[in-house]
């Protein structure tokens, strides 16, 4: 039996009837009990994505990952916060920017859009600039071919700098 099995056998639990429907729910959850609970609210959620806020980034992890046993890596996906501050000098980890752009990115278009985003509360009340997620990621894979000035102007669209060498981040 899969853990996916067992998500319809709590369609009928009444605490979760109760919430379904409802512009905002609350329930409280054992932890050992929230990724199937949740995995249950989004197989009967009428809208998606649910978003599931958290007070930690750790917590945040932890349940993506046991969230994508119930429902398969591709329906999960966890928006990080930025770990530095607005006033600081310092860029964010590329990891973070290419998460949470993913994560914006797929909101786009309903059909590429996760079933749950999993977010620390600090991920949630952090600003978004304008138009993000609108922009198409660039896939190069192994063994294609690239043009390279199309990239290098793509690459110029999205935001990087021309510059004779590289040196820094969002140089090209």
């Amino acid at each position: 039996m899969a853990l996916s099995d067992l998500i319809p056998m709590m369609a009928d639990e009444p605490a979760l009837v109760s919430i379904l429907g409802r512009r905002e729910g609350s329930i409280v959850i054992p932890e050992p009990a929230r990724a199937i609970t949740i995995s249950s609210l989004v197989d009967r959620a009428e809208r998606r994505p649910v978003v599931v806020g958290v007070p930690t980034t750790a917590e945040a992890e932890r349940l993506v990952h046991d969230l994508a046993a119930f429902l398969g890596p591709d329906d999960v996906e966890l928006f990080p916060a930025w770990e530095t501050l607005p006033f600081e000098r310092v860029s964010p980890a590329i990891d973070t920017m290419g998460r949470r752009s993913r994560v914006l990115w797929r909101l786009h278009e309903p059909e590429r859009a996760p079933a749950v985003i999993v977010a620390p509360v600090r991920a949630l009340v952090q600003r978004l600039g304008p138009h993000v997620g609108e922009i198409e990621p660039i896939t190069i894979g192994v063994g294609d071919v690239a043009d390279p000035v199309e990239l290098i102007e793509q690459l110029v669209s999205f935001g990087y700098r021309r510059e004779v060498q590289v040196e820094h981040r969002g140089e090209v």
